[in-house]
């Protein structure tokens, strides 16, 4: 009795293994070729649109993910089309860190680490821009600073692509710093900071 159970046992195993088998080879020959499938690359011409082109057109209106520009004076340094004199967020410590660190990347090269026109380049000989402290830019609206990292100007190319917007208004809250410490005076301290300067200087 113990044999012949034996026997049935071993045989409803190598039953169950053929039976795996034949799946596994059936669903081998099963295997979904996607990678043969036919494809089109971008430009490709095809005859299956009317216009021989593979791509089609974006729907008119569509924008971009992340590009929906709806705040004008954050994305162009501009209110109803003239350039502002103000800041879309307002400015803390933490962003003038951030600012000076993106001015130093990508601005001293240029403009010189206190915004004097002096940079390595012009030390070089390439062009001098206009230092940050003539009273023309002193006067200028913040916007317009914005505008220029944005679009570039004269021999200055944009800087669009290289820094985003919120950098950028960092970078120009950091110019404003630069200015400011370039022209102040002693009646643009704090009074309760003032002492502390007179009491240093004596």
């Amino acid at each position: 009795m113990m044999e012949i159970r034996g026997v049935g046992r071993a045989g409803s195993i190598l039953r169950r293994a053929a039976c795996v088998g034949i799946v596994a080879l059936g669903l081998a020959g099963c295997r979904l070729d996607m990678h043969i499938q036919p494809k089109y690359l971008p430009y490709d011409k095809t005859d299956f649109w009317g216009d021989d082109r593979s791509e089609r057109q974006p729907v008119p209106g569509t924008v971009a993910r992340g590009q929906l520009r709806l705040d004008e004076l954050f994305y162009t340094g501009k209110i109803n089309g003239v350039l502002a004199d103000e800041f879309p967020f307002p400015i803390t410590s933490a962003d003038l860190d951030r600012g000076r660190q993106r001015f130093n990347i990508y601005c001293t090269p240029c403009h010189g680490y206190t915004g004097n026109g002096q940079g390595m380049i012009v030390q070089r000989g390439f062009p001098s821009p206009p230092s940050y402290h003539i009273d023309r830019l002193r006067t200028a609206p913040a916007g317009h600073f914005f505008d220029v990292i944005t679009n570039g100007y004269g021999a200055m190319y944009s800087y669009a692509a290289r820094v985003e917007p919120a950098d950028r208004w960092r970078i120009v809250a950091y110019i404003r710093a630069l200015q400011l410490s370039e022209n102040a005076t002693i009646d643009d301290v704090p009074q309760a900071e003032r002492s502390k300067l007179e009491g240093e200087s004596q």
